[in-house]
């Protein structure tokens, strides 16, 4: 790869990229205007410098050992049994915190390092009384000096050797809300304020708590949640439900074996489901996980059983029958199939009913999730109010097991000092009448714009519409036609055939034969192929998007622009202008780019290639499918071009193999547009957890040193390696009238200290501005940087960034390369993998049910998941066909 001359010359870079084994120190930023912020963090004024006690637990039945453990709210009713009767004897007072499985904590021994501690218990629950052995051996010894150590900086410890320390810490607080909360994990809820949405389910409330470390000091973050929880009680009443009939006779030939998708349904609401059956004639009540349904009615479902009343006579009977002889009890629904255990009993789903406090683990549908969404979405300053309520409610710091592991907290939210960075300027096309502009609160509209760069004209496109003409008529499609040619033509973007054939297809029927016959009313030069071909949807059916755009990726090899039927009955500029700009992102046009003054500037006038990178992974219960990572990289200067690469992984898999060959083949896409090598590489990671970050850097930062290597001896651009969470629990308030419309932090507020990482540079970012509900910063670390950019400049030119979105006209919240990553990802796992229709590989040159029941376990993870790159047709290698 020769070097050709580009913005700031063309030398390899000559940072020095010898493989480092700690991460980067911490620095912080000084531009921009500062202000205090709310952080919902509460600062430890007091935590342990001395030993906690780690303890093994083993729970063992009078009548043998667990096959598998029962559920963590169970564990912790058993072991908290175990507590009270024996604290003051045997444990001589001492207070143990647990994690519901295997480990407890306690701050002073409670028996000798290497004694075995006894505790006998009688538990009763449901009128049954079962009895235990409880077995505490020491297991460790936990140094939480190591704590101090690590806050203030002292020694390079690694996250990882403080994990246990902060279990301790984080069980002996979560004891304390277990008490009137709901726990799962480091979450707790109540049923107070519950939403009940579709599919027989309710939406909680709650908080998450955890402690963390920041710079000189400890904090317990609290934030705001909801999940999803079954609601307690009858079982058939939840199933109305999740079906959504009327009444319980509706359900009639709904839960067969001919109805697959009902079947499903209840089938991933039942996984799992922990149930009370009971009728009279049992004693008591039995509890019992779901295994499975029958495959048949209890009209239909039939065993051998030998009447007690006959004894040595055995007779095939249905379960129905049964229930009528054996207990004088007639069946009000026979119709419907039985759910079984473990041991493939079957009980009627009329006798059952749902465990109380149980959490919903599987995926939400549409409405499900669209409830959730507003449901969880709350002003900045009702969340902060609803934290600052729990912590004075639960008064954490006053309990006497949270003070017993030398905890000492208030109960009021600490105040951060944040700075607010200066607003880029961003830049149109020269026919704009502003062309040039910072824009004002991370939003501005395309009034009299232009973009910067038009895309190839649109000369060879057509329409297809998978909606009837009682639906969409000839003439409204026209109408909108003529409003997006002269939206684009407005907008600076060249469209040469302003009277594109329409047509009309069936989406019920075969995609790809509708988009053909859409195409052949083109009239294209010989070899060359259509541009674009815009479908208009019925619906928001996603099946009819992704055989579109598995067909377009896959097999044409054309861009396609999907819209829903809506918008061309109501036709207005803004949504032609926001179409443009997909249409002109796709077909190799640029919208906006930033002043490259200032953004040349904060580069040192480097050649830069941007990587951004994602992992997206199937989803609970489909361990057979792969995990995808998908690898962009920019191919100009200005970094607002972008080309994808994507890579099947083994499902679940963290680390991104291939590494190597994906960043040749965008160093030379970058070196095939620019003319000129890349001296830096700043490759945004995304997809890692705080506790990954030294394996994830130490093996892909060698795989982008070895591709340079590969490609030129001696070639080692500059590689500056970040990781970006989005998924984070950390929110941030404004004070008085420092915040935005909506009550949130404005766009460019930056928080790199107290509740920051201690000993590696890392900052909160709001790039964006918030629409509804709580603001979400993104928190980006500096894990190695060739470049030794400065804080400020690292986070000036993250947040300009952000201001590049092809096809947006707001800044966005997460940096672009990242965004189109996660793009990227996303629709390959709904386009190629979900619907059995793959991709081919790439060469290595680049270019681009049990028994009678039906089983509700999950699946094994599938070993024999090839690693390979994967692309899309040739046509595409290159383009953002992804926008």
């Amino acid at each position: 790869m020769s070097n050709q001359p580009g913005p700031g010359g063309g030398g390899g870079g000559g940072g020095d990229t010898s493989h480092s084994t700690a991460l980067q120190h911490a620095s912080h930023g000084t531009q921009g205007k500062r202000q205090k912020v709310y952080a919902n963090f509460v600062e430890i004024s007091k935590y342990p410098e001395r030993d906690i006690y780690q303890y093994d637990v083993v729970v063992t039945p009078e009548r043998g050992e667990f096959k598998k453990l029962p559920s963590p709210s169970y564990m912790r009713s058993v072991f908290d049994a175990a507590m009270g009767e024996h604290r003051q004897g045997k444990l001589n007072g001492i207070p143990m915190v647990y994690d519901s499985r295997k480990i407890a904590y306690a701050p002073k021994r409670v028996c000798e390092a290497k004694d075995t501690l006894e505790l006998d218990l009688s538990f009763k629950e449901d009128g049954r009384t079962e009895k235990y052995i409880i077995r505490l051996r020491e297991a460790a010894v936990v140094n939480t000096k190591i704590l101090a150590d690590y806050v203030r900086g002292r020694g390079g410890i690694a996250v990882g050797e403080i994990q246990s320390a902060l279990n301790a810490l984080d069980l002996a607080i979560g004891s304390v809300l277990h008490l009137e909360m709901i726990g799962f994990n480091r979450s707790f809820f109540t049923r107070e304020q519950s939403l009940v949405t579709v599919g027989g389910l309710e939406l909680w409330r709650g908080f998450s708590f955890s402690v963390r470390p920041g710079i000189d000091n400890l904090y317990l973050n609290v934030n705001t949640a909801v999940t999803a929880m079954y609601p307690p009680g009858s079982l058939l009443d939840a199933l109305v439900n999740v079906l959504d009939v009327r009444e319980p006779s509706m359900l009639r030939g709904r839960l067969t074996r001919d109805n697959m998708r009902d079947m499903g349904d209840v089938v991933k609401y039942l996984r799992g489901l922990q149930v009370y059956c009971s009728h009279r004639g049992l004693k008591g009540k039995r509890k019992f996980s779901v295994r499975g349904t029958t495959t048949r009615a209890l009209d239909q479902e039939s065993f051998d059983w030998e009447d007690p009343d006959k004894p040595g006579h055995t007779e095939n009977v249905t379960v129905a029958e049964y229930y009528l002889r054996r207990y004088n009890i007639k069946l009000n629904y026979p119709f419907l199939p039985g759910i079984t255990d473990r041991r493939k009993s079957v009980f009627p789903i009329e006798f059952c009913s749902i465990v109380e406090n149980q959490r919903f683990k599987g995926n939400l549908n549409e409405r499900q999730t669209g409830d959730m969404v507003k449901f969880a979405c709350q002003h900045p300053g009702k969340n902060m109010d609803r934290i600052v309520d729990i912590l004075k409610k639960r008064n954490l710091g006053g309990s006497p097991i949270v003070q017993s592991f030398g905890l000492s907290l208030p109960n009021k939210l600490a105040e951060i000092e944040s700075r607010v960075l200066p607003t880029p300027t961003i830049e149109y096309g020269s026919g704009s009448r502003e062309p040039s502009f910072a824009p004002r609160g991370g939003a501005w509209d395309l009034r009299n714009k232009q973009v910067k760069q038009s895309g190839k004209p649109l000369d060879h496109w057509a329409v297809l519409v998978l909606a009837s003409r009682q639906q969409v008529s000839d003439n409204a499609v026209k109408q909108f036609i003529t409003a997006l040619v002269s939206g684009c033509n407005q907008s600076g973007y060249r469209v040469n055939e302003p009277h594109p054939p329409i047509s009309y297809g069936n989406p019920n029927a075969d995609i790809s034969q509708e988009m053909l016959h859409a195409l052949k009313g083109v009239n294209c030069p010989p070899g060359v192929k259509p541009q674009l071909l815009l479908v208009v949807l019925p619906t928001t059916n996603v099946q009819v998007y992704q055989n579109v755009k598995n067909c377009a990726y896959k097999t044409l090899g054309i861009h396609t622009q999907c819209m829903q039927s809506k918008h061309v009955q109501r036709p207005n500029m803004q949504y032609c202008s926001n179409l443009c700009l997909k249409i002109n992102a796709k077909l190799g046009g640029v919208n906006q780019v930033l002043l490259q003054s200032g953004f040349q500037e904060v580069l040192r006038g480097k050649p830069t290639l941007f990587l951004g990178c994602d992992i997206t992974h199937p989803a609970p219960g489909e361990q057979d499918k792969a995990s995808i990572a998908s690898v962009v990289g920019s191919t100009n200067f200005e970094g607002t071009r972008y080309a994808a690469t994507l890579i099947q992984l083994p499902s679940r898999q963290e680390l991104v193999d291939k590494l190597q060959e994906v960043v040749v083949r965008h160093l030379k896409i970058f070196h095939r547009s620019t003319r000129t090598k890349p001296r830096r590489i700043i490759f945004y990671r995304d997809g890692v957890s705080e506790s990954q970050f030294s394996q994830v850097r130490d093996r892909e930062l060698i795989e982008i040193q070895r591709a340079c290597a590969s490609l030129e001896q001696g070639y080692k651009p500059d590689i500056t390696f970040l990781a970006v969470l989005k998924r984070h629990n950390a929110r941030f308030f404004p004070m008085g009238r420092d915040g935005d419309k909506t009550g949130n932090c404005v766009p460019g507020t930056v928080i790199d200290r107290s509740v920051t990482a201690p000993g590696i540079t890392d900052f909160y970012l709001f790039a964006h501005a918030a629409i509804q509900g709580t603001s979400r910063p993104t928190h980006y670390y500096v894990l190695h940087d060739d470049s030794e950019f400065t804080a400020d400049a690292i986070q000036q030119l993250t947040y300009n960034l952000c201001y590049t979105y092809a096809i947006c006209t707001r800044s966005v919240s997460i940096v672009p390369p990242v965004y189109y990553a996660h793009r990227v990802a996303a629709r390959a796992r709904c386009h190629l993998l979900d619907m059995g229709m793959g991709f081919e590989e790439a060469t290595t040159e680049a270019s681009g049910y049990h028994g009678g029941s039906t089983a509700i376990g999950t699946i094994p993870g599938d070993p024999g998941i090839a690693t390979k790159i994967i692309k899309v047709n040739a046509d595409l290698d290159t383009a953002m066909y992804f926008m």
